[in-house]
Protein backbone atom coordinates (compact mmCIF):
# COMPACT_ATOMS: atom_id res chain seq x y z
CA UNK A 1 0.00 0.00 0.00
CA UNK A 2 1.65 3.38 -0.75
CA UNK A 3 1.97 6.12 1.99
CA UNK A 4 -0.77 8.05 -0.72
CA UNK A 5 -3.31 5.39 -0.05
CA UNK A 6 -2.66 5.17 3.78
CA UNK A 7 -3.53 9.00 4.14
CA UNK A 8 -6.48 8.47 2.49
CA UNK A 9 -7.56 6.03 4.17
CA UNK A 10 -6.94 8.29 7.45
CA UNK A 11 -8.43 11.63 5.99
CA UNK A 12 -12.10 11.04 7.01
CA UNK A 13 -11.21 9.87 10.56
CA UNK A 14 -9.11 13.33 11.54
CA UNK A 15 -11.31 15.36 9.80
CA UNK A 16 -14.50 13.93 11.95
CA UNK A 17 -12.27 14.13 15.52
CA UNK A 18 -11.26 17.77 16.05
CA UNK A 19 -8.06 16.91 16.34
CA UNK A 20 -6.29 20.17 16.43
CA UNK A 21 -2.61 19.24 16.88
CA UNK A 22 0.06 18.60 14.11
CA UNK A 23 1.46 14.30 13.62
CA UNK A 24 4.35 13.64 10.96
CA UNK A 25 4.32 9.76 10.48
CA UNK A 26 8.19 9.56 8.86
CA UNK A 27 8.80 6.20 7.17
CA UNK A 28 12.22 7.18 5.75
CA UNK A 29 12.07 6.44 2.30
CA UNK A 30 8.89 5.54 1.62
CA UNK A 31 7.35 9.12 3.04
CA UNK A 32 5.85 10.64 5.23
CA UNK A 33 2.50 11.42 6.27
CA UNK A 34 1.60 15.01 8.23
CA UNK A 35 -1.61 15.66 10.07
CA UNK A 36 -2.16 19.02 11.12
CA UNK A 37 -5.29 19.62 12.64
CA UNK A 38 -7.93 18.58 9.75
CA UNK A 39 -5.62 18.95 7.29
CA UNK A 40 -3.50 15.63 5.95
CA UNK A 41 -0.46 16.01 3.44
CA UNK A 42 2.19 13.68 2.29
CA UNK A 43 4.76 16.66 1.73
CA UNK A 44 7.03 16.86 4.50
CA UNK A 45 7.01 19.99 7.35
CA UNK A 46 7.60 20.36 10.96
CA UNK A 47 5.11 18.38 13.35
CA UNK A 48 4.47 19.13 17.73
CA UNK A 49 5.24 15.06 17.42
CA UNK A 50 7.45 12.62 14.99
CA UNK A 51 6.09 8.97 15.06
CA UNK A 52 9.08 6.76 13.38
CA UNK A 53 7.66 3.45 11.66
CA UNK A 54 8.14 1.25 8.53
CA UNK A 55 5.51 2.22 6.02
CA UNK A 56 4.18 -2.42 6.97
CA UNK A 57 3.82 -0.88 10.55
CA UNK A 58 1.86 2.04 9.49
CA UNK A 59 -0.69 0.17 7.19
CA UNK A 60 -0.87 -2.38 9.89
CA UNK A 61 -1.56 0.50 12.91
CA UNK A 62 -4.41 2.27 10.60
CA UNK A 63 -6.04 -0.73 9.87
CA UNK A 64 -6.30 -1.78 13.99
CA UNK A 65 -4.12 -4.64 13.58
CA UNK A 66 -0.92 -3.37 15.71
CA UNK A 67 -1.18 -1.85 18.68
CA UNK A 68 0.35 1.49 19.42
CA UNK A 69 1.25 0.62 22.66
CA UNK A 70 2.75 -2.29 21.98
CA UNK A 71 4.66 -1.56 19.00
CA UNK A 72 6.17 1.37 21.10
CA UNK A 73 7.67 -0.90 23.59
CA UNK A 74 8.60 -3.51 20.88
CA UNK A 75 10.37 -0.52 19.23
CA UNK A 76 8.63 -0.40 16.30
CA UNK A 77 7.68 3.16 16.24
CA UNK A 78 9.70 5.66 17.54
CA UNK A 79 7.99 9.24 19.17
CA UNK A 80 10.01 12.18 19.14
CA UNK A 81 8.62 15.35 20.53
CA UNK A 82 5.53 15.76 22.30
CA UNK A 83 3.98 12.14 23.23
CA UNK A 84 0.66 13.66 24.27
CA UNK A 85 0.47 14.28 20.96
CA UNK A 86 0.64 10.34 19.77
CA UNK A 87 -1.49 9.35 21.95
CA UNK A 88 -4.90 11.91 21.48
CA UNK A 89 -3.80 10.36 17.51
CA UNK A 90 -4.03 6.87 19.05
CA UNK A 91 -7.65 7.29 20.02
CA UNK A 92 -8.57 8.69 16.68
CA UNK A 93 -6.70 5.60 14.68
Amino acid sequence: MSIQTIADQIKPRVEESGFDRSVKFDTGSDGVIVIDGATISTTDAPADCTIKLSLDDLESLVAGELNPTMAFMQGKLKIEGDMSVAMALSQIL
